[in-house]
Order: C-alpha cells, then sequence, then structure tokens
C-alpha cells in the first residue's frame, strides 16, 4: 500500500482540464484574490491564474537560472511546454512577493511520458509500461535572497498534497546543479553513483550530446558531495528517490541535469507522516 499523503482537511482539486488563455491557464473574471492553495506562517501557495501570473514565475526563473548569461532580453525563462504545466506560486503572506514557484505536469502512465521536459535528455523507454499516473516536477527555483528554511518545506508539503489529490505514482525530473563544469560536483556525482542509481528497470538511457557519466571514487567526502547538491534533490533522496547514471550538460539552461526519480510507494511512513502534517 503507498504512504497515504492527505491532510486532515482536502485541499481543492487541481485540475488539469482549467481553461486556457494564450497557452497559459485562464484567468478568473473575479476580482477576489485566489484561493490558497496551502498557508503555512509567512507563507501561502497558489496555483497561477492567467499571464501575468506565468510571467512572475517566469521572472523569478530567469534570475536564478539565467541572470548571470543575461540569455534572454526580455527577463523571462519561458519554454514550449510553459503551456502544458500548472505553475504554483509560493508567496509571502504580508508583502505579496513571490519567494519560489515550479511546475507540474501530469501524465496518465508511463508511456506518455516520452513529451516530457525530461525526455529531451534522458531515453524513457524503460517507463513505458509503468501504469500509473506520473507527474514531472521542474524549474523549481527559489529567491537568491531568502533563506528561510519554511520555503522549501511548504514547497514539498503542496508537492504532497498534488500527488495525494491525483493519484500519482511516481515523481520524475530533472535535478539542476548550477553552471557547466562538473569538476565542482565530482563528490555528489559519486556519491549518487554509489547509494542512489536507479532500478535498471527505469535506468535512463544517452540521448543528449554532453554527458557526464558518474564514476564512482574509491570514498567520495560525504560532507562535500551532499553540500553540492540541490536542496529538492536532498529532499528526494531522503524519502527514497533514485537517479540516472549520468548528467546532461544543458548549454542554453546554463546547468547540469541529472533525472531523478521517486515513486511514491516507496516513500518512508515517518517521511510520509511529515509531509501529510505540512499539508494538512
Amino acid at each position: 500500500m503507498r504512504p497515504e499523503l492527505r491532510g486532515q482537511r482536502r485541499t481543492q482539486n487541481w485540475d488539469q482540464s482549467r481553461g486556457m488563455s494564450d497557452g497559459f491557464p485562464a484567468s478568473t473574471p473575479s476580482a477576489d484574490p485566489p484561493a490558497d492553495l496551502l498557508r503555512k506562517g509567512r507563507y501561502r501557495v497558489r496555483l497561477a491564474r492567467g499571464d501575468a501570473d506565468v510571467r512572475r514565475a517566469q521572472r523569478l526563473r530567469f534570475r536564478c537560472f539565467r541572470q548571470p548569461e543575461g540569455k534572454t532580453a526580455d527577463g523571462l525563462d519561458r519554454d514550449r511546454f510553459d503551456p502544458l504545466c500548472q505553475h504554483f506560486l509560493i508567496e509571502d503572506i504580508a508583502s505579496g512577493g513571490l519567494v519560489c514557484c515550479f511546475r507540474l505536469r501530469a501524465f496518465g502512465c508511463g508511456r506518455d511520458i516520452a513529451d516530457s521536459y525530461s525526455a529531451q535528455f534522458y531515453g524513457l523507454a524503460g517507463f513505458a509500461d509503468y501504469p500509473a499516473p506520473m507527474a514531472e516536477m521542474g524549474r523549481f527555483c527559489i529567491d537568491p535572497t531568502r533563506s528561510d528554511v519554511d520555503i522549501p518545506r511548504i514547497a514539498l508539503g503542496a508537492l504532497g498534497a498534488y500527488v495525494d489529490q491525483n493519484a500519482i505514482g511516481m515523481l520524475f525530473g530533472c535535478s539542476s546543479f548550477s553552471g557547466t563544469r562538473p569538476e565542482p560536483y565530482c563528490d555528489s556525482f559519486a556519491l549518487l553513483a554509489r547509494k542512489f542509481a536507479a532500478p535498471r528497470r527505469w535506468r535512463p538511457t544517452e540521448r543528449a550530446p554532453h554527458i557526464i557519466r558518474f564514476e564512482p571514487l574509491a570514498k567520495p567526502d560525504l560532507s562535500r558531495a551532499m553540500k553540492g547538491m540541490p536542496p529538492l534533490l536532498r529532499s528526494y533522496l531522503a524519502m527514497g528517490g533514485w537517479v540516472s547514471d549520468h548528467a546532461v550538460i544543458d548549454p542554453d539552461l546554463g546547468t547540469i541535469h541529472v533525472f531523478t526519480g521517486l515513486e511514491v510507494a516507496s516513500i518512508p511512513p515517518a517521511r510520509a507522516r511529515l509531509l501529510r502534517g505540512i499539508s494538512a
């Protein structure tokens, strides 16, 4: 039986079939602010409602992923997958400022993910027979001026509620390491290869032109390895997640991607209770 991620009160159903306007979720005609999906302490989580909200997320993504290179003139990070996703905004309740965002796209089963963002970089044919719904999480980023640990915590709470509401069997996506040079992450990649390799039946194959094959070190420095990993990847690994046996250099985004998967049924009960408590 897969761990229950349901809170004491149910959040609203996040329907993928909502209307679209100019490629983004249609704006509500009401003047009232959008309902919160989750509210904890200083922060709230809600879905983007219309173009303006999506652009706010794209601006934050630009600051986190593209600003050092300045690769787009309009200050937005956007791609062809944005109109296909639901965009989650985490805001400071007092100021209304956007402190974190991510996007999610649901798939009916494993054969559908051939059109996913991750499939641009990895061969995912091994998932074709996976029977349950899957969800791809991407573009997770936090305002670089913020260091509050409650921000990723409430993001995980919202993610857990989404998984429960939509009966998701597996989460997947590309965890992004900053920059395109692998040297700073030798210990991280070695630890991933030694302890967190994907099950063979689901192990992604090589597809991208620029890859970094993981080479286990005799004894990677654990502290340096964990410090070098993105926070969301560390959270996935703590819940039973696993990764590909190679990374992909994405020169457009200026990052190194590592395919990451998490089967919901494998989440330890204590971790599932923690997610349930956040979203309650």
